[in-house]
Order: structure tokens, then sequence, then C-alpha cells
């Protein structure tokens, strides 16, 4: 009479047939498993360098590879054209083209930023409260979101309460106009659209002021 194993019916016919090599992809699956969760929940960075020598915060996203991107003293470009071939076209939440001249005679604060963006969420606080303290001052915020659908980003504007300007940036083609490479990326312009500092990574809102001031002096 056949003795009994005592577990499931089955279970041990199904494991003769394994061999070494089943044996070890199944114990590197789940490792490979959780090395891509790392790898997808991480953000990348940081690296590079901010503006007026300011290290990029701990937290500043890498999109790709360094650029030297827009330096302080020149002009920005507008959001509307064509750029290395490639046609540029800024548009606010409701489809219209935002262009730089729209901010000629005001202090301009530019930042890229994306919804899913970690150190762009934790930012957002203190952007909408620094734009609201100094709006009455004539600053302009244009805050562009990068490659994002116009629903998602009016969604997070609305769920925070922000009331600066919005842009969306559907193609990428500004980003890669300014020679961005990680979120977020602030410049700052005076009334003339001379860029007068840039910053790589979140900023507190003591920075902020600070900031606000040097492109707010007429």
């Amino acid at each position: 009479m056949p003795v009994s194993s005592g577990g499931p019916v089955g279970k041990r016919p199904a494991l003769r047939g394994l061999r070494p090599w089943h044996v070890s992809w199944l114990l590197a699956t789940p490792v490979a498993a959780i090395l891509l969760w790392i790898l997808v929940t991480s953000p990348i960075g940081p690296q590079g360098q901010g503006g007026s020598g300011a290290a990029p915060g701990a937290t500043f996203y890498v999109l790709g590879a360094e650029t030297q991107g827009l330096q302080v003293g020149q002009r920005a470009p507008d959001f509307v054209g064509t750029a290395n071939g490639q046609e540029v076209r800024l548009t606010d939440l409701d489809g219209r083209p935002i262009r730089i001249d729209d901010y000629r005679g005001q202090p301009l604060w530019i930042v890229f930023w994306a919804t899913w963006c970690p150190p762009c969420q934790q930012e957002t606080p203190d952007l909408r409260a620094a734009y609201e303290a100094h709006r009455a001052d004539g600053l302009a915020l244009l805050a562009i979101s990068i490659q994002e659908p116009d629903t998602t980003v009016r969604d997070y504007v609305t769920r925070y309460g922000l009331t600066y300007d919005i842009g969306l940036d559907s193609t990428g083609a500004v980003l890669a106009t300014y020679g961005v490479f990680g979120l977020p990326t602030h410049y700052f312009l005076d009334r003339t659209g001379v860029i007068l500092d840039r910053y790589f990574g979140p900023l507190t809102r003591e920075q902020m002021d600070q900031k606000i001031a040097l492109i707010g002096n007429p």
C-alpha cells in the first residue's frame, strides 16, 4: 500500500520536473521585480549645478543629460515659433498661444514642472504663496508643464487653487529650446526679457523672495 506524503495531492509530482535553471529563474524573478520597483519609484539625481553657484536641490528630478541651457544675461526666446527645425508652441489651458512678449514690462518668473514630479509638488504651496504675496507688485509667474494632458494639469491647478499662469508644453519643444534637463527648473527674467538668474531644483520660500526681489526692481 502506498504511503501518503501528507501534502496536497499532485504537488510532489509537479516538483519532479524542475531543473536547476528552473530554480535559478524562480529565485531571480522576485529579485528583479524588487530592483525594478526601486528604479521606477526613486527620482534620478541629484546632478548638475544651479544658477549663481547654487547646487541643485537634493530632489532635483533629472530627465536627461546635463546641458548648459540658457545662461544668465541672455534674452529668453519666444514660446512660439521654430527652433532647430522643430515647431515651438506654448499654450494655456484653453489652447491659446502664450508668447514671451505677453510679459514685456513685467518681471517674469518661469518654472518648468510636471504634476507627477515629487520636488515640483513639494514647492507648489510656496510657489502659490510667493506669487500671491508679490502679484500686486506686477510679478508674473508662468509655470510650464511638460508633456502632460491639459485635463491632468487642470485638475492639479483646481485642486491646489493655483492662480498664476500655466503653460502646456505638449511636445517638449519649449523644454528643449530652454535647455532644461530636470525638474523643477527656474528662470528669472527682468522686465525686458533678459535672464537675471536661474536655479535647478525646488526653492525654499526664502529663496523665492530673494530672487523675486532681484527681478522686481525697476
